[in-house]
């Protein structure tokens, strides 16, 4: 009998919870949301492959171009992150800013900054790879992973 009302109470409970969870909880403009990153993420491409372009219009070779547009993109990248000007983007493009590359300028910059007043050593070098650090150690583990599995599976695949 006791274990019986816990049970009604807990479902009148759980059902009250989604009721208020729903009422506080405003309808994500999901499509909106969507397009945007598309959009914002597109942009940051096209931008890196017209600096890309344009390193080539100047003389560079291909290799040098692709270094100097990834250099560029990254400093234009912490730049704006200094500038507080990337998190505004990405609150409205949301995944759509995390193209790579600057997606992890940013993420290596802004822990820096913000923990600047630490000092260079405890502050901005203990933190700057606070978000960034972890995806460096699994992307690392994930590629090593992966290589070793193509090692042995690529005889099958006749290469």
């Amino acid at each position: 009998m006791f274990r019986r009302r816990s049970d009604r109470k807990m479902k009148l409970d759980a059902k009250k919870y989604d009721e208020m969870r729903k009422a506080a909880s405003p309808p994500s403009p999901l499509l909106k949301d969507c397009l945007w990153a598309f959009f914002v993420g597109g942009a940051i491409c096209l931008l890196g492959e017209g600096l890309r372009m344009l390193y080539a219009a100047l003389g560079f070779t291909l290799t040098d171009a692709g270094t100097l547009t990834s250099a560029t993109l990254i400093g234009l990248s912490a730049f704006t992150t200094a500038m507080g000007w990337y998190q505004k983007l990405a609150a409205k493009a949301g995944a759509g800013t995390l193209v790579p590359i600057t997606g992890f300028a940013n993420a290596v910059v802004a822990p820096a900054i913000e923990f600047r007043n630490e000092g260079l050593v405890s502050g901005v070098g203990a933190k700057m790879f606070i978000i960034a650090g972890p995806v460096i150690v699994y992307g690392m583990l994930a590629s090593v992973v992966w290589g070793v599995i193509y090692h042995f599976i690529r005889p099958l695949m006749g290469g």
